[in-house]
């Protein structure tokens, strides 16, 4: 046991640059490649209800459950007032929320705790995974949970490392497209339920101007992150 608590409590050795931009490509590629994208598309649907979750239940939301579906959208059901502050700070999470959770691990990785990133991950996904309401949901945040806790029991110092670095890439990478594809769906008179047409309703603020504010935001992440990398001098 005190073996596993240094573990989380020490601070691992950086990866070469090399390994950083590596990972950092192969994220990409996971993104890009729409064959890699229809599956890994779903981390970034967890991300994005988890975060919805989030914010409700810390502007004192009932958190009612979230599902996940197989074509990589999602729900996320709370009760309270149906509009205001707290409904718009909801809404307004859940695009971000990837990237907000990307810059938030790359400054964890920044400091060198790579493994601890990894144990929090897993305790986010067990009580994620208690918010679930609906089988395919369950099912996709076990998976990705057993992903990650293989690594992190088993894998050794460098797989930790490389794995820590390539989920926060992912997340940084990953957000700005998913903005990208929001505002595709609604182009095409699809997505009117979206996040960014419900904050319209709410706020008169037209939902394209939301959508401009959801890809500054993650873009700023990404920015950030890369300078937090390495990659470029800060």
């Amino acid at each position: 046991m005190r073996e596993f608590w240094d573990s989380i409590t020490s601070a691992q050795p950086e990866p070469s640059l090399r390994v950083v931009i590596g990972t950092g490509v192969v994220a990409l590629l996971l993104i890009a490649w729409r064959p890699f994208w229809r599956l890994t598309r779903q981390v970034v649907t967890i991300a994005h209800e988890g975060a919805h979750g989030l914010i409700a239940a810390l502007v004192g939301r009932k958190l009612a459950g979230i599902r996940l579906h197989s074509d990589t959208s999602g729900v996320t059901v709370s009760r309270g007032h149906p509009t205001g502050p707290g409904m718009i700070a909801v809404l307004l999470a859940g695009y971000p929320g990837p990237a907000l959770f990307g810059i938030a691990a790359a400054f964890v990785l920044s400091r060198g705790y790579a493994v601890a990133l990894l144990w929090g991950l897993l305790l986010a996904l067990v009580i994620l995974l208690l918010q679930i309401r609906n089988l395919y949901g369950l099912w996709s945040v076990l998976v990705f949970g057993a992903l990650v806790f293989g690594v992190t029991w088993w894998g050794s110092p460098a797989v930790q490392s490389a794995f820590a670095h390539l989920l926060t890439w992912f997340l940084l990478l990953a957000a700005p497209r998913a903005v990208l594809e929001l505002q595709h769906s609604r182009r095409g008179g699809q997505g009117r339920s979206s996040d960014a047409d419900q904050l319209r309703r709410l706020t008169g603020i037209p939902a394209l101007m939301w959508v401009g504010v959801f890809g500054l935001v993650t873009l700023a992440c990404l920015a950030v992150g890369v300078v937090w990398s390495g990659v470029l001098p800060g």
